[in-house]
């Protein structure tokens, strides 16, 4: 008997020990509270028109897992799959064009290209050059900094100042503007909200509903669109996706999202549900690029 004892023992403890060893760098999930394989989410994001990938800028379990699922994507839809960033002003567009199509070297396009990401040769540029390979188009989605930071100083007004050019890089702001979808900036203040806030919730909207104007408006049928953005910008199918269904609705969107695990734990299953249809939950300690 006491021999069965320390038998059963040794393998507690060695179980104990494998349990300790396992540190998955991720664990994926999807809306339903299920944790659920890499390839099955493939499989159901191909059946869209459109995925809204949201990060955190400097995990890199993101940017890996962007990559991955590019891959995968193209593997599926090849030259149906483009992508999209909001690490990219639009008015890059024609300087990312034309280093996609090889007019130019990398380091001709980097020193054009404005208000480039500190980040992008880590984080950014293997999806630039996994679309220059394979010929995808990649759209530089974002409103350009300047704009929104006349927005932010000064709300809607900043909007009789601005050139029919300049317009023409800002997505229908003015048109659809609803404050009751960035209500929850408001929580995040701490109970301290600034006498700006209507001007900052409009500075937020100018650049969700920029990247999805020209993520709509490069979008052809039978295509399937990989966008790249902060997880707020897409978390509860808000921001971009709530801009996208304003400009053209009835389009397929599917959303991923990323939590550390803390954040994970703390949901309602409520929230969990909303927050997108699949989850990558992290752990706290994980490691950070640069920005």
């Amino acid at each position: 008997m006491k021999k069965l004892l320390l038998i059963l023992t040794s393998i507690l403890m060695g179980s104990n020990i494998l349990f300790a060893q396992d540190k998955p760098a991720y664990k994926l999930y999807n809306k339903k509270g299920r944790e659920v394989k890499f390839r099955k989410m493939v499989k159901d994001l191909a059946d869209s028109d459109m995925i809204f990938f949201g990060e955190y800028h400097t995990n890199p379990i993101s940017h890996w897992l962007q990559i991955e699922l590019t891959e995968a994507l193209y593997e599926v839809k090849g030259e149906k799959l483009f992508l999209g960033a909001e690490m990219f002003e639009n008015g890059n567009q024609l300087v990312l064009d034309e280093y996609l199509a090889g007019f130019y070297p990398e380091n001709k396009m980097l020193v054009e290209i404005t208000q480039l990401w500190q980040n992008y040769q880590t984080d950014y540029k293997p999806l630039v050059e996994f679309a220059k390979e394979n010929k995808l188009r990649f759209i530089a989605s974002n409103i350009p900094r300047r704009y929104a930071s006349m927005i932010y100083k000064e709300g809607m007004g900043a909007f009789d100042k601005l050139s029919h050019e300049a317009k023409a890089m800002i997505g229908p702001v003015q048109e659809f503007y609803d404050a009751s979808v960035y209500e929850d900036m408001k929580d995040k203040m701490g109970g301290h909200i600034p006498s700006t806030m209507d001007n900052i919730q409009m500075a937020q909207a100018s650049k969700d509903a920029t990247m999805a104007m020209f993520s709509v408006n490069n979008f052809n049928e039978g295509d399937i669109y990989l966008h790249f953005e902060g997880a707020y910008h897409s978390n509860n199918y808000r921001g971009i996706v709530w801009w996208v269904n304003k400009i053209k609705p009835g389009l397929s969107i599917k959303t991923i999202t990323t939590l550390t695990m803390s954040e994970w734990e703390e949901k309602t299953k409520e929230e969990r549900k909303s927050i997108a249809n699949y989850i990558i939950v992290v752990a706290d300690n994980m490691t950070k690029t640069s920005r």
